[in-house]
């Protein structure tokens, strides 16, 4: 789970990554910052390298990596938002709160 409490932040680096690549080209630059501009997965995803994440981990090479998102509102309170439990499972009889 991400929170991007300043999606302007966010927005802006990615759209100043894209114009600092020298080898993108022009026409898939101009799409590139209008997929920026309209959607914040779009600019996290110009901006983190899914190899960088695991390049230096032994024993682990990247054979291919997709991005997934989708906005949701969070609720600290909701039992869906309770990140202790595994899969999405809520065991009313274990539960110590």
């Amino acid at each position: 789970m991400l929170e991007v409490p300043d999606p302007q932040a966010l927005t802006g680096a990615a759209l100043d990554h894209i114009k600092a690549d020298e080898f993108m080209p022009d026409e898939e630059r101009g799409h590139a910052e209008s997929a920026v501009r309209e959607d914040e997965s779009e600019a996290l995803a110009y901006l983190v390298d899914p190899t960088d994440l695991v390049v230096d981990i032994p024993g682990v090479e990247l054979a291919q990596a997709s991005w997934s998102s989708e906005p949701v509102e969070y609720d600290p309170e909701s039992l869906e938002w309770d990140l202790d439990e595994e899969d999405g499972v809520y065991d009313e009889e274990n539960d110590n709160a």
